[in-house]
């Protein structure tokens, strides 16, 4: 294992570590017993990650003196709803897990969304860390403390904000993921660097043929920049109430796509690229970007090799969407808009504006 770097999440009153590093999961049972000692661990993956990851990890648990009990549910974005997550509650209670055991989360962002839920609502909280094992958990859903299910009126309507006590990202495991997911995970890279600076922008501009080819050492960089970007968020705004708004760059869009498109169908990350080109075009006559912003963002994207979704719904399904969404408030539609690199605000927009713009991106699809 290479010399491992720790990243503080200063969240008032529950400050906890990221630690990213090379072969961490071989360390866990000895990392975790030295952070967070307890007797019982529930040990939630998916399907995919149990098979890969699940036996050797239950194994360093036992070694450093755990009672491990796995539970596994099936892969993929329609597993993340209540009969999952009830299953995970009563599995907890069977098991008898106290408030001073742990719930781990290893897997993705569904796994991590799912335990963390459970972690929260069972005894009204009991410990949680993260192990993620996608570039998009390690880059983004992982650190901040968001949980969810899904709901058939959109994605994450239900939920709980859960810190956990330490998160390990192991980049090694990376190494596993299918190309799709690996660009999706890019996505959130290049959202968190749009977002956050000048200079995060241009070190992934210059860095993108790296991270398409997954150098380990770029890969370790961007996940510890995207995750110093947003420990620092939310150590400003833990609950989404300003600042933290920033991080739904792309979003708003990404989860009308997904929820017309149905959940698991287009990858969170390939639907949050589509937002962004989407909402910088929409930052132009709200927000006043430039047309080279709009020209820069999209090579960005092209170079992390995020294609354009060629796919199109109806302007009618898309804003009925986006107004159903966790983020739209008295009857309006937030977007995120970003002028440049660093810059941004979450403004309301009118219906009547975001309409011309769907209507422009399905024409645009037609063509294509």
């Amino acid at each position: 294992m290479s010399h491992p770097r720790r990243v503080r999440v200063e969240v008032a009153g529950a400050p906890y570590d990221v630690v990213i590093g090379r072969g961490l999961l071989g360390d866990a049972g000895e990392i975790l017993r030295d952070s967070v000692p307890g007797r019982k661990v529930a040990l939630v993956s998916d399907s995919t990650v149990a098979e890969r990851f699940g036996v050797q990890v239950s194994a360093k648990l036992v070694a450093a003196g755990y009672e491990v009990f796995p539970f596994r549910f099936p892969a993929g974005e329609s597993s993340k709803n209540w009969q999952v997550a009830g299953e995970l509650l009563e599995a907890l209670a069977d098991a008898g897990l106290d408030r001073t055991d742990i719930v781990i989360a290893l897997g993705g962002g569904v796994v991590g969304d799912i335990a963390g839920f459970a972690a929260a609502t069972y005894l009204r909280g009991v410990r949680f860390v993260q192990m993620p094992t996608t570039l998009l958990a390690q880059v983004d859903s992982s650190v901040g403390g968001k949980t969810g299910v899904d709901l058939r009126a959109g994605k994450n309507l239900a939920g709980a904000f859960k810190q956990p006590l330490l998160v390990l990202a192991d980049v090694d495991v990376l190494a596993s993921l299918p190309e799709r997911e690996w660009r999706s995970g890019l996505a959130e890279v290049a959202k968190s660097a749009v977002v956050d600076s000048e200079i995060f922008t241009a070190w992934v501009e210059e860095n993108a043929d790296s991270l398409l080819a997954r150098n380990p050492a770029a890969v370790e960089e961007a996940v510890r920049r995207c995750v110093a970007f947003k420990s620092h968020v939310v150590a400003a705004d833990e609950k989404e109430e300003g600042v933290r708004e920033c991080l739904n760059y792309g979003h708003t869009f990404a989860h009308a796509i997904e929820n017309v498109a149905g959940y698991g169908v287009i990858p969170h990350g390939l639907a949050v690229a589509e937002g962004m080109r989407f909402v910088v075009r929409l930052a132009v006559e709200v927000a006043g970007a430039s047309r080279e912003f709009v020209r820069r963002q999209d090579a960005l994207l092209d170079a992390l090799g995020l294609d354009v979704l060629t796919s199109a719904w109806s302007s009618d399904e898309l804003l009925s969407a986006m107004h159903s969404d966790k983020k739209a408030r008295s009857g309006s539609v937030r977007f995120v808009l970003a002028d440049k690199p660093g810059s941004w605000a979450c403004s309301a927009v009118e219906d009547r504006v975001i309409r011309e713009h769907l209507d422009a991106w399905a024409g645009s699809k037609r063509r294509d």
